[in-house]
């Protein structure tokens, strides 16, 4: 499975810059023909500009029709990082999943909301995990500062992940602690994580860190991006995960009786 990601740059509250340059960087993807291109968290107003209320997308119809028209355009398999949806009086912070055909495959509203940036006053939490399949792989999803929560990344791979998602939104500041934590929820999930940031900065002026990776199970990053924008392409091994697995049967091992 061959997988592009996208590290845009995102502009603070104007969608259709944004819009603009994920048209633009989805052409020069595809150049590679990839089987799967990811995007970066809240790509479409970045994280996030006041009043938010002004910025969500209504039921997520507008990124929907957007995400499934390329996907479908391009005949790929679209992990649409996350967009500011309003739905049913709340804000979410969801991603959509589209096939090769357009069609929705799965959505995920963020479950882990960054308190210290007060995330969790304006978004209302997630209540389910995804999984979902593209391509016949069964793939996992999970977004930004659900990555220092290594249960949620478990259960995913207890689920049948191969291959777990990470759009995120995260800083310079803390990009260590992002590089050590996708490693490590690679290595001990045995599984490939895809983790993908964006490139900018925040609202509040804080530049975000990039560094979208790919990695393998072994916690090998196959590639890195810098800090600016970006388009990684990688065409990865499932079957490495097999001779990962008999080497070290880790999950054969697991005592959850005690966990």
């Amino acid at each position: 499975m061959k997988i592009s990601v996208l590290q845009m740059p995102v502009a603070i509250g104007v969608r259709e810059e944004n819009e603009a340059a994920l048209r633009r960087m989805m052409d020069a993807a595809m150049k590679d023909a990839p089987d799967v291109v990811v995007l970066p968290e809240l790509w479409d107003i970045g994280f996030f500009p006041r009043p938010l209320e002004k910025y969500l997308d209504e039921d997520g119809a507008r990124s929907q029709a957007l995400l499934s028209s390329l996907a479908k355009e391009h005949g790929v398999n679209l992990v649409g990082g996350s967009v500011a949806v309003h739905e049913e009086g709340a804000a979410e912070n969801r991603s959509y999943v589209f096939d090769r055909t357009g069609a929705l495959v799965a959505s995920y509203d963020k479950t882990h909301l960054f308190s210290p940036a007060k995330e969790d006053r304006f978004f209302r939490k997630g209540d389910h995990t995804a999984v979902f399949s593209l391509d016949d792989v069964t793939c996992g999803l999970m977004i930004c500062y659900d990555l220092r929560f290594p249960e949620l990344c478990r259960r995913l791979a207890l689920e049948g992940a191969e291959i777990v998602f990470l759009p995120a939104a995260w800083p310079t500041a803390r990009i260590e602690h992002w590089r050590v934590l996708s490693r490590a929820r690679a290595i001990e999930n045995q599984i490939f994580f895809v983790p993908v940031n964006g490139s900018g900065a925040f609202a509040n002026g804080m530049p975000l860190g990039g560094r979208s990776a790919i990695i393998d199970p072994w916690g090998e990053c196959l590639a890195e991006a810098d800090d600016g924008e970006a388009v990684l392409t990688v065409e990865i091994d499932l079957s490495v995960r097999d001779e990962i697995k008999r080497t070290i049967d880790e999950f054969h091992d697991r005592r959850p009786e005690l966990y």
